[in-house]
């Protein structure tokens, strides 16, 4: 799959004053939105806690992000609105809009952490210079971030979706240590930021209990995700780890950098974030859906219980452990690879190229990794979840393809130019998933 240079961020600055008008250019500096974005990804972890293992971090990030960008888009007319007709004055301040959108967005889901919120707002503000681009900038901010908040009204979440199925052979159940019940199921049925309905990239079935590319599967992760006497070299062990994080968090350090080191504008910095976040968003919900759909068992219970799948390639150890603590929800699909897949493959479309050069840094590890090119994070991402022992391979590829037609979803319908690409004759050579 290819996606051509007419997605590709486009050099020059946005409507400005006339000649006549001896007035300063309106506040542009792209670091209010890599420390809004900052500050969002501190928000969430403070109210939610920073290793909460449901998929709610992408949500609440889609939300600010859409915000944010809407709210620079507007003023600056480079890029189509997200679900919004009302453009702004030129005259006003992106980076007053950019600012404030973020700020009122997280104060209406976390009214918690208003005292910090302000404290940070105020701090923005005071590096915009005093004046009606600023004032402007700010009512345009609010008008966004009230736009977003309007718009996700009703939106399914915290509904209560009940979880039923009978624990039979290869149907989910809570596993060991603490047996925690289905982890936030209203994710599975929460109406989607860019796709049309949370079941529309749903994958099909994963394999069957009886075939042989579930034993496989079995005895893969049994082998290599086991928390002792596995086969898995040093390296591997350490990617597992290096994956055993806060994914989300890892994407948003990783393309702050990226922003920041490739000097990108306030424009195409908000356009980045809102396609990498309301994408992650999607792919988040997209997986919640197959899992609740599907409610496939984690490796722990296969494992523990293979003596029950009528699979004669596949043999039980009650005793096996995981390298990893297995997260409260079903095995298929992986959420990590899911949004890996989606983030990266749209990121890849609105910069232009795959080649990302993405330093990622994981708190799990204290390391930091290079990746040149998007498919090599695919690829340790969903080898990362096998060797963790947290899910069967299947259902990272799985995920990683869903959250790839997520991308092209996204990439068809949104964050488009206003005005033409320069022509290259280049076309844009989208990330894969290994297969």
């Amino acid at each position: 799959m290819v996606a051509t240079l007419a997605l590709v961020a486009v050099p020059g600055a946005a409507g400005s004053a006339t000649a006549a008008d001896s007035r300063p250019a309106p506040a542009t500096d792209p670091a209010a939105v890599r420390h809004w974005n900052a500050v969002t990804t501190q928000t969430i972890s403070a109210n939610l806690g920073a290793m909460h293992p449901s998929g709610q971090v992408a949500v609440w990030h889609g939300f600010v992000s859409a915000a944010v960008y809407n709210a620079v888009a507007g003023i600056q007319g480079r890029y189509a609105l997200y679900k919004w007709r009302e453009r702004g004055p030129v005259t006003a301040s992106p980076e007053a809009a950019a600012v404030t959108a973020a700020h009122r967005v997280l104060l209406a889901y976390f009214p918690a952490s208003q005292a910090r919120l302000d404290a940070e707002y105020a701090t923005s503000l005071a590096k915009i210079p005093d004046g009606r681009a600023e004032k402007q900038g700010v009512a345009y901010g609010e008008r966004a971030a009230a736009h977003i908040v309007r718009l996700r009204e009703n939106d399914g979440r915290f509904e209560p979706v009940e979880y039923t199925a009978p624990p039979e052979p290869g149907v989910w159940r809570p596993t060991p240590p603490a047996h925690a019940p289905y982890l936030d199921t209203w994710l599975g049925t929460l109406r989607p930021l860019l796709l049309e309905a949370p079941d529309q990239v749903r994958p099909g079935p994963p394999p069957a209990l009886s075939s042989a590319r579930y034993a496989r599967d079995v005895n893969e992760v049994k082998t290599m995700g086991a928390k002792t006497g596995s086969g898995r070299t040093a390296h591997q062990t350490e990617t597992a780890l290096f994956f055993g994080g806060n994914l989300l968090v890892q994407l948003q350090t990783a393309f702050r950098e990226y922003a920041a080191g490739h000097h990108l504008g306030i424009a195409d910095t908000a356009r980045l974030f809102a396609a990498v976040n309301m994408s992650a968003a999607d792919a988040v919900i997209t997986a919640w859906d197959s899992k609740l759909h599907y409610g496939f068992w984690r490796p722990i219970s296969a494992v523990h219980l293979a003596d029950t799948d009528d699979n004669p390639a596949t043999e039980a150890d009650p005793g096996w452990q995981p390298l990893l603590v297995t997260p409260p929800h079903p095995d298929y699909i992986s959420g990590h690879a899911a949004v890996a897949g989606a983030a990266l493959r749209t990121a890849a479309g609105v910069l232009g190229t795959s080649h990302l050069g993405l330093n990622v840094r994981s708190e799990a590890t204290a390391t930091t990794r290079h990746y040149a090119h998007a498919d090599r994070f695919n690829q340790d991402m969903v080898d990362a979840r096998v060797w963790g022992g947290i899910h069967f391979r299947s259902a990272d590829i799985a995920g990683c393809s869903a959250g790839s037609r997520i991308g092209d979803w996204a990439l068809r319908h949104y964050f488009k130019p206003l005005r033409k690409a320069v022509p290259s004759g280049a076309r844009t050579t989208l990330p894969k998933c290994p297969s």
